[in-house]
């Protein structure tokens, strides 16, 4: 299924949970004709002309934003694994660039802008990755920095429980299947790619989590301090 393939080329669990609930079902609902304009569409020359003047956008703006949409239209059209592989190497180096960038500037993401959005989208998706290939140090840290680096309240708590959960010991399945609630993600929200709804509210999870996010927190402080001390 469709989803499996999310999986295969990204190795992003979240990608395969995310299109079980959306795309898979509407590629359920495609009809015959809708197959043939498909496949008509991969030969259609305009067409890829214009991924070719979104490719060349993307690499001369170094922009995240339309590397998704040009991966959201070879994904589509089921290009060759190395043609994706090529534009998520550059959404994620230019996205751990960019990071840098933000702490060593003392920034935080505006979630409004389309390219800092598309950044934390980018950061989010690395840690999933980490996560589910049970790199949990590395998850743990990803979560944290955007824990530390987003404003908005509910995503900011939601990556919060996201490190916890890891501190705490639970896998990345046992993250998904016992305190995910990837069953109501919204295709629609433009936050669905981040897991923000959980089997608990919010402030239940922190409570329950408040041994592992006071540890988190103390890590950012540290790691905040000693910011600080190699700028003086």
């Amino acid at each position: 299924m469709q989803g499996n393939a999310f999986f295969k080329a990204f190795r992003f669990k979240l990608y395969a949970l995310r299109l079980e609930h959306s795309a898979s079902k509407k590629r359920m609902k495609m009809t015959e004709e809708e197959q043939i304009d498909l496949e008509a569409l991969k030969k259609d020359p305009e067409f890829q002309e214009n991924l070719k003047l979104l490719e060349k956008e993307m690499k001369s703006h170094r922009s995240i934003a339309r590397g998704y949409q040009l991966l959201d239209a070879k994904l589509l059209m089921e290009a060759p694994e190395e043609e994706i592989d090529e534009i998520f190497t550059f959404i994620v180096q230019e996205a751990f660039d960019r990071l840098a960038q933000m702490l060593s500037e003392g920034r935080k993401f505006e979630m409004s802008d389309p390219e800092q959005w598309a950044t934390a989208r980018a950061i989010y998706e690395h840690g999933i990755q980490r996560y589910s290939e049970n790199d949990l140090k590395g998850a743990k840290e990803i979560f944290l920095v955007l824990y530390y680096l987003i404003t908005e309240e509910e995503l900011r708590d939601a990556m919060m429980i996201h490190a916890a959960a890891v501190m705490a010991g639970h896998d990345f399945e046992s993250f998904i299947e016992n305190l995910a609630d990837v069953k109501n993600i919204n295709p629609n929200d433009a936050t669905a790619f981040f897991i923000t709804s959980f089997v608990q509210p919010n402030d239940i999870l922190l409570q329950m989590f408040a041994k592992e996010v006071a540890e988190g927190k103390d890590l950012l402080h540290k790691m905040e301090e000693h910011s600080k001390s190699n700028e003086e």
